[in-house]
C-alpha cells in the first residue's frame, strides 16, 4: 500500500515553494536567466550584462537548484529553455518589467527621466533611428538606450514576443491587427543610380523606361520591394532583377559598382546626401510616398520612458520632414543647374 503524506503536509509543501524561491532566488539570477532566454545564448547574455560567462553559469545553476529542476537543455551549440524554463521566463518578464516601471515612476517623482528604452527597428530605419535617439539622449541623458536593428520579419517576431518597448517599421501588414500604430515621419522611396548613369540629370523620365534597366532589390518580404513591385505591376512593368541583396548598404555599394539601379528609402542617403557617388533619377510616379510607424502591442502598458520617447518622436517629425524636404529640393535644384 502506497504511503501518503497527511493533508496538512501537502498544504505545507504547496505553500513552501514561493517562500523558498524568495529566500533562495535573487533578482540578479532572474535577470541573467531572462537575458539568456531572450538572446538564446549564455555568451551574449554575459556580454549584455557585463558579466563573465562562468558567473552567468553559476547564477543559473543556483537558480536551477532553488527550483529543483533544470532550466535549459543544450542541443548542439544552442540552448533552449525547458518547460519549466518557459514558465519561469514569462514570470521573469512580468517581474522585471514591473520593477523597471517602478524605478522610472520613482525617478519621475524626483523630476527625472531614468530607466531603459529598448527600441527595435527594421534595417532601413537604421538611417533614421540614431538621429532621433541622439536628440532624445541630449534631452534625457540619464536614460539607458538599446537599439536592435534587424530585417522586417525578425522585427515583427520581436513585436509578437514583446521583446522590446517600441518598434519602428514602415508598412503595417493588414493581418497585424492587435497593435497600436503611430505614424510619425515621411519615408519617400526614390530611384537611385550611379552618378555617371546616362539617366542622371534627365527630367521627367517615363516609368516605363525603367523596364530596360537592371534592378538591385532587397530580399522577398521587404516592404520596399513589395511597394516597388506593386507600382511596376500597375504600369505593366516586369523589372529585370539582376541581384537580390539582404541590406541597403549592400545595394548602395552594388549601385556604385554599376551593377544596376535600385529603389530605396531616401533616408539611406542621409549621410552623403544627393550629391555623392549615388544620384537620384527623376522618374514619373516617384517618390513612392510611405510613412514610418512606431508600433507596440495594443495591450502593452508603456513605461514612463517608452511613452516619453513615443511623444518625443512624434514631436520630432517636423525636424525629420524638414531634412527630407531639403534633400528633395537639392535634387530638384541639381536638375535645373
Amino acid at each position: 500500500m502506497t504511503s501518503r503524506e497527511p493533508p496538512g503536509r501537502q498544504v505545507m509543501l504547496k505553500s513552501e515553494l514561493p517562500g523558498h524561491l524568495i529566500r533562495h532566488a535573487t533578482l540578479r539570477q532572474l535577470q541573467v536567466f531572462e537575458a539568456i532566454v531572450r538572446l538564446g545564448s549564455f555568451t551574449q547574455a554575459a556580454e549584455e550584462l557585463f558579466l563573465t560567462q562562468p558567473t552567468v553559469s553559476i547564477q543559473i545553476k543556483k537558480l536551477s537548484d532553488a527550483l529543483g529542476m533544470p532550466l535549459f537543455e543544450h542541443v548542439g551549440r544552442k540552448v533552449f529553455p525547458t518547460e519549466v524554463g518557459h514558465v519561469l521566463y514569462a514570470a521573469c518578464r512580468e517581474i522585471l518589467g514591473s520593477l523597471s516601471n517602478l524605478e522610472m515612476k520613482l525617478a519621475e517623482l524626483h523630476g527625472l527621466k531614468r530607466g531603459r528604452l529598448r527600441l527595435a527597428v527594421i534595417t532601413t530605419a537604421q538611417y533614421l533611428a540614431p538621429s532621433i535617439l541622439g536628440q532624445f539622449a541630449r534631452r534625457y541623458p540619464e536614460v539607458e538606450l538599446s537599439l536592435e536593428v534587424s530585417n522586417y520579419d525578425r522585427v515583427l517576431a520581436r513585436l509578437a514576443n514583446n521583446d522590446d518597448d517600441l518598434y519602428i517599421i514602415g508598412h503595417v501588414p493588414d493581418q497585424l491587427t492587435d497593435v497600436a500604430v503611430y505614424p510619425f515621419a515621411p519615408n519617400p522611396l526614390v530611384v537611385m543610380a550611379r552618378r555617371d548613369h546616362p539617366l542622371i540629370g534627365r527630367r521627367k523620365i517615363p516609368i516605363q523606361r525603367l523596364a530596360r534597366e537592371y534592378f538591385l532589390m532587397r530580399e522577398p518580404g521587404s516592404g520596399i520591394r513589395e511597394a516597388t513591385l506593386k507600382l511596376f505591376e500597375r504600369h505593366g512593368i516586369e523589372p529585370k532583377i539582376r541581384m537580390e541583396l539582404g541590406s541597403n548598404e549592400a545595394i548602395k555599394q552594388a549601385v556604385v559598382g554599376g551593377l544596376g539601379i535600385a529603389v530605396l528609402s531616401l533616408h539611406t542617403l542621409s549621410s552623403e546626401g544627393t550629391c555623392g557617388p549615388i544620384g537620384l533619377l527623376d522618374v514619373a510616379e516617384f517618390p513612392i510616398v510611405r510613412q514610418w510607424n512606431i508600433v507596440h502591442p495594443r495591450r502593452k502598458v508603456l513605461s514612463t520612458v517608452a511613452q516619453t520617447f513615443l511623444d518625443f518622436a512624434i514631436e520630432d517629425e517636423a525636424r525629420i520632414r524638414a531634412q527630407i524636404d531639403q534633400m528633395l529640393q537639392d535634387f530638384q535644384h541639381s536638375l535645373t543647374s
